[in-house]
């Protein structure tokens, strides 16, 4: 198969607030067909938001199962990351014409009033809701306040939506400015516990009892970078180094496989990549060609962080069916016996694919996430694909086909294909002027900060 990418020079003129101010990439798909699966794809995945979105609060639902089992009752039960990310699939729903833009506007206006009024914590979200109340919904039993990872994934999102609408007309340019408050008034030093670090929760019942200080290397880089961006509640350059970095920890034991060596560790002793969502959720508006710190060059770190799980899956050690190159990626979703953290290793290879894994990744892994999305989608649309796009997850060693739907693996789909088709979300985060002093803040250097 040609390589159906190509990335043209990266040559930034100031700036943008809309995608079409800049081109940063071109893409290239080998032919019509190719072109109309992706289309199709993006199209089906960007309905769990649209249409399958909570009727009360216009937000994404936690889950949707399409036979309409819900063993815990919880239906309407909305998430603020996996809102976060399908704010940001809203915007790819009006530039793919899925959408009009007032439809568009519309919806964003009903999400950011649930988010005006709906619980918070010191400016920060909790995990779920009620999407019929706005109440609080308790994540486990500690988790029923703030949480501040979930509530970056959607400031990442709303970043993207004021950038979008700050030079239209008033009535996006109201938008935009309620959007803005509600970033300005999440209060990132408060979430620091008096540590140089970030702590993932706080209640108003249990305080810091679930004591999480949040290091890397995960998803939670974006939180650390909208902390130091944050021009009302930022934090010091010395949170990130000596928290999220752990004084350089960060960098022993990288993990690694297959002659792919990375220059992080990923919680893992033995070397060993995590579930790829680690590569999607941070840097679904952060841009990750040409980010580069002290600690890693974040375009390597994902493009081997891919590969990893396409040549284990190629590879195969643990002699799955099904398995190949062009059926792969291993990420945290649902499976045969409830929710787990696929990864690339002996102990958390159960067997189970995520299209989401694959599909996420194309920016990173163009050819091979082609091969993977054509192949289920040709081949296996009858058992994997359903009112939403692909089902969250599947197994042909188990013969396990659901027709289940979380919203953090399908808005990633939606909006890595985008960057990968046109950088959209990318330019539109990275144009944010305050995230580019807190990047610079932390010694960060990207193509789309001026040196």
């Amino acid at each position: 198969m040609k390589r159906i990418a190509s990335f043209i020079a990266i040559c930034f003129i100031g700036a943008c607030s809309h995608s079409k101010q800049i081109q940063i990439q071109q893409t290239i798909f080998s032919s019509k067909e190719d072109e109309a699966i992706f289309t199709d794809v993006q199209r089906a995945t960007f309905q769990y938001f649209w249409d399958g979105a909570e009727p009360t609060s216009g937000l994404a639902r936690e889950r949707f199962h399409a036979d309409n089992v819900y063993p815990q009752n919880d239906k309407h039960v909305v998430t603020s990351g996996g809102a976060g990310f399908g704010v940001m699939a809203i915007l790819v729903g009006i530039e793919r014409g899925f959408i009009t833009r007032d439809e568009g506007r519309q919806r964003l206006e009903k999400i950011v009033q649930f988010l005006e009024t709906a619980d918070r914590f010191h400016g920060a979200w909790p995990h779920w809701w009620n999407g019929e109340t706005g109440k609080v919904k308790p994540f486990s039993r500690y988790d029923d306040g703030g949480d501040l990872v979930e509530s970056s994934f959607m400031i990442q999102g709303l970043l993207c939506v004021r950038q979008y609408f700050q030079t239209g007309s008033s009535t996006e340019k109201a938008l935009a400015t309620r959007i803005d408050k509600l970033w300005k008034e999440v209060e990132f030093d408060w979430y620091r516990n008096g540590k140089n670090a970030l702590y993932w929760h706080w209640s108003p019942n249990h305080a810091w009892r679930m004591n999480f200080a949040v290091d890397g290397y995960n998803e939670c880089l974006i939180m650390y970078v909208l902390a130091a961006s944050s021009p009302t509640h930022g934090v010091p350059a010395e949170v990130y180094h000596e928290g999220w970095a752990k004084n350089g920890k960060i960098n022993e034991l990288p993990a690694g496989y297959d002659g792919i060596q990375l220059t992080m560790n990923h919680h893992n002793k033995e070397g060993a990549a995590g579930p790829l969502f680690w590569a999607h959720y941070s840097y679904l508006g952060l841009d990750p060609r040409g980010l580069k710190d002290k600690y890693a060059d974040y375009w390597q770190h994902n493009v081997g962080h891919a590969m990893i799980h396409y040549r284990w899956c190629v590879n195969n050690p643990k002699g799955y069916k099904g398995y190949g190159a062009d059926s792969w990626g291993l990420t945290s979703s649902y499976s045969v016996k409830g929710y787990a953290g696929h990864a690339p290793s002996k102990e958390n290879d159960l067997g189970v694919i995520s299209p989401t894994a694959a599909l996420s990744s194309f920016p990173y892994t163009p050819k091979e996430s082609m091969a993977a999305m054509k192949n289920w989608y040709s081949n296996k649309k009858d058992k994997l694909f359903g009112v939403y796009g692909f089902y969250d997850a599947f197994s042909e060693t188990a013969n396990w086909y659901l027709p289940h739907y979380l919203a953090i693996d399908q808005g990633p789909i939606v909006v890595m294909m985008e960057n990968y088709r046109s950088g959209l979300l990318w330019n539109l985060f990275m144009s944010c002027p305050e995230i580019k002093d807190g990047l610079k803040k932390l010694g960060f250097e990207s193509p789309h900060i001026k040196k």
